[in-house]
């Protein structure tokens, strides 16, 4: 029996993901490949370069909607992965077809099909292997391939479609698809299979593919110096990581004896897994991604070690102080030559007469920066007299439940709604909304004396041009919101710094960044903290007026 916090956990990341389509109808998870009739998708924007997929079910199963059972439904990776890849900027194009493999996706013209959609720069995943180990000819799909990376083939009357048919290996094929993609000037990226769901006698060992299909994707790959995701290692290890009651999860609820097929949350578990092996292999320009994440599942955006990352005190506690609290954004400790606003707002002011005392950690979130203990550690220096900035934003979205979130997302809005989650340790936690942990910061701050001002997060990169959506259009709002309701000031620090960085232009602009699109270098820093001391002098009564240096003539 899967435990109560495991599958609280899974019901609060099954809610936070992208909902998966419910339709009433219901088909069919497989598909016959002789008579394969699924409709494929087209890049949607055809300017745009592509990323498309080629595969099993395992990558799109059947007709890419469920079977009509919504987010239990069975799901391939090659759905949920869209979510984490930015669509102004390339097409996601699943041409995967279930029930096939390395030998039937071509001789079923699937691939003759998706050819034309291949042009100069785009890239091409491919994933085969859990069909290819089936007979090479029988009456019921004859979709095996021979063993191996090798030459060999054999020559057999087709018993499925009466046709003659020269069988080859599993490597032969996948060598075809890679030079065949290369000639049309894209480039292919091999997979290796997903990894099935079995479990070693002790429960805790997930049960490798060993020296079939993974490895012989792997040969492949390095034979053709080709970019390779080993999706069978690297989701043993995440499965390890999970736990045998949680893995269950990721699998239909009304076939618990399935180890392939994952349910819409093991298919986006996977979908994290093909972005960590791009991201790892360079294969995709660093601005398309909306999500980052590290071979292991997990976010790949820094999260300082607590344990490394002192609590600084003021300097003379007889001294009011500016006392700040948030993420990386404003505090990044140098870490890949990136910088946060905090690090640079000092010079502002005269420190003589006021403590500028930073408390930003990377990684954090408005609710992890209160359940590490952090807060109490900050609110127990806090006095009287003492101002109190708070930026948090840029981990709150993060999937509450889903574990490459790390434990960082909150409720969406300022109420009082609560979901639960599971810490890594196995206990249960009550998540409150983002405004709820603003307010109790504000709340703790006011009763300590001190004065608040709330920041809206720090604009990406790729989010201030003009005729762009607003970046953090939401937690601008919320963050607004829960500064008015609690008394506190408020800075519209992304639409300020959007402005000012539209009156630089873009090439001022891309310098000022240390990393692909949300980290500040040493100029980006020091201009942002401009921003913020801007936005201080134009709150009303001036709070920090009395201590800025006077402006250099």
């Amino acid at each position: 029996m899967i435990a109560k916090t495991t599958r609280r956990a899974a019901a609060a990341l099954l809610f936070a993901l992208p909902l998966a389509p419910a339709h009433a109808q219901e088909f069919t998870a497989a598909t016959d490949p002789a008579r394969a009739q699924v409709r494929l998708p087209e890049p949607a924007r055809p300017a745009l370069p592509s990323l498309i997929l080629i595969g099993d079910s395992t990558v799109r199963n059947g007709h890419d909607d469920g079977q009509g059972k919504g987010a239990q439904g069975q799901w391939g990776w090659g759905n949920p992965i869209a979510a984490y890849l930015d669509p102004a900027k390339i097409n996601v194009v699943n041409r995967a077809v279930g029930g096939l493999s390395s030998r039937t996706y071509r001789t079923s013209d699937h691939w003759a099909r998706t050819q034309p959609f291949i042009r100069k720069g785009d890239w091409v995943v491919m994933q085969f292997g859990h069909n290819d180990a089936s007979p090479v000819n029988d009456s019921s799909r004859a979709r095996g391939v021979l063993r191996g990376t090798g030459p060999e083939q054999e020559e057999i009357r087709n018993l499925l479609t009466g046709q003659p048919e020269t069988v080859s290996t599993y490597g032969a094929y996948l060598r075809d698809y890679v030079a065949e993609i290369r000639a049309a000037g894209a480039t292919p990226v091999i997979c290796s299979p997903v990894i099935r769901k079995r479990w070693e006698a002790d429960g805790v060992r997930v049960t490798r593919a060993g020296g079939n299909f993974a490895a012989w994707a792997a040969e492949v790959a390095r034979q053709e110096s080709v970019a390779f995701i080993d999706l069978n290692e690297w989701g043993a290890r995440r499965y390890e990581a999970l736990g045998k009651a949680t893995v269950e999860t990721l699998f239909p609820a009304d076939t618990p004896q399935e180890t392939v097929h994952t349910n819409w949350l093991g298919a986006a578990v996977n979908a994290q897994l093909v972005i960590a092996g791009l991201i790892q292999n360079k294969v995709l320009p660093d601005d398309v991604y909306l999500r980052r994440f590290a071979p292991d599942g997990s976010d790949d955006r820094p999260v300082a070690d607590a344990r490394k990352v002192r609590v600084e005190a003021p300097r003379d506690p007889g001294l009011p102080s500016l006392v700040m609290i948030g993420d990386s954004t404003v505090r990044s400790g140098g870490q890949n030559g990136a910088y946060g606003w905090g690090e640079r707002i000092a010079a502002f002011f005269d420190t003589q007469r006021l403590n500028v005392v930073n408390n930003a950690i990377g990684g954090r979130s408005s609710r992890t920066f209160y359940t590490e203990g952090r807060w109490a550690a900050v609110l127990a220096q806090l006095k009287a007299g003492d101002t109190l900035l708070i930026q948090f934003g840029h981990n709150d979205g993060a999937r509450i439940g889903d574990p490459a979130g790390k434990n960082r997302g909150s409720v969406p809005g300022v109420g009082d709604d609560t979901q639960q989650d599971t810490r890594p340790d196995g206990s249960p936690e009550t998540v409150h909304s983002y405004g709820w942990y603003l307010k109790r910061y504000i709340a703790d701050a006011h009763a300590r004396g001190a004065r608040v001002v709330v920041l809206s997060p720090v604009p990406h990169k790729d989010r201030w041009q003009p005729g762009q959506p607003r970046d953090f259009e939401q937690h601008a709002a919320w963050a607004e919101q829960a500064a008015r309701e609690s008394g506190a000031q408020f800075i519209d620090l992304t639409l300020r710094i959007a402005e000012a960085y539209r009156a630089l232009g873009a090439d001022r602009v891309d310098g000022f960044f240390a990393d692909a699109r949300t980290h500040t270098n040493d100029a980006g820093a020091t201009f942002n903290a401009a921003q913020v001391v801007e936005g201080l002098k134009r709150l009303p009564g001036q709070p920090l007026q009395a201590f800025l240096k006077a402006p250099a003539h």
